[in-house]
């Protein structure tokens, strides 16, 4: 989807946080691009905003987290942080911001970042928080408050549930950029493409994820975070009963039957 498949929402404030819907695929863009869409207070309203809408709409089977302008996302708002020098008000924004972290985790669609340029500290704990990830070749990515002062220790959360312990720690001491390549290479992002070729790769995932079951699609996400905080032995029989109930979908039945039919299956809307 390009930035010009828009469409209003009016529980959106549209100054920072633009949706744009094709078929089943929500598209929401970041929308401040002369601040680099900083994870402000605004933004973060904004956005749980657009994410609580999509999750309630059952015709979204995707959703699509994109950004305006040369960067993804350059991570909190300093300017706003520093005007609030108080710990009860930096706990809150901490707090908050995980909570939309972990909201791209709840939701029971899958959420994929378009990377089309930097994501640093929270940006790039944005990234690392949303299910799959797509970046153009000149995208570069770092946790980088400790350039300021400041451990990225909220960051640190996704960033250490995506890349190794040793990787995840160089970023979070050096505060230096990675490349795309490398956060590629580290497990950060799924695909790196040219700039031309980011949108049909982002399709690549968007199709294919509407093709599936939505049914096994929302079994299958909220089981996949659930039982990787779990032990081997109660992952397994938690793993079974979801999977039994899976199979207790008509669109289990209807795949399976389309597929010893040799036809192509009609999932349940």
């Amino acid at each position: 989807m390009s930035s010009s498949d828009l469409s209003s929402s009016s529980s959106v404030d549209e100054a920072f946080v633009q949706v744009g819907q094709q078929g089943g695929v929500r598209t929401l863009w970041l929308n401040r691009p002369r601040q680099f869409n900083p994870l402000s207070e605004g933004m973060l309203d904004a956005l749980d905003a657009a994410l609580a809408d999509a999750a309630q709409d059952a015709s979204v089977r995707c959703i699509v987290l994109a950004a305006h302008g040369k960067a993804f996302c350059a991570g909190h708002d300093l300017r706003e942080m520093r005007s609030q020098y108080r710990k009860d008000y930096y706990l809150e924004l901490f707090n908050r911001c995980g909570r939309t972290m972990q909201s791209l985790q709840q939701l029971p669609v899958p959420v994929i970042a378009r990377v089309q340029g930097i994501a640093t500290a929270a940006g790039c704990q944005l990234v690392a928080s949303c299910d799959l990830a797509v970046a153009v070749d000149s995208a570069r990515f770092a946790v980088s408050g400790i350039n300021v002062g400041l451990y990225c220790s909220t960051p640190a959360v996704a960033l250490t549930r995506n890349v190794s312990r040793k990787r995840a720690f160089d970023m979070l001491a050096t505060g230096r950029f990675i490349d795309a390549a490398t956060a590629e290479d580290w497990g950060l992002v799924n695909r790196v493409v040219p700039e031309a070729e980011l949108d049909d790769a982002v399709a690549f995932y968007t199709d294919s994820i509407c093709a599936k079951s939505p049914a096994a699609i929302r079994h299958g996400k909220a089981m996949f975070y659930r039982q990787r905080q779990m032990p081997l032995a109660d992952a397994y029989p938690y793993a079974a009963d979801v999977m039994a109930c899976n199979m207790m979908e008509e669109d289990a039945a209807e795949g399976i039957d389309a597929f010893i039919e040799k036809r192509p299956p009609v999932w349940k809307t």
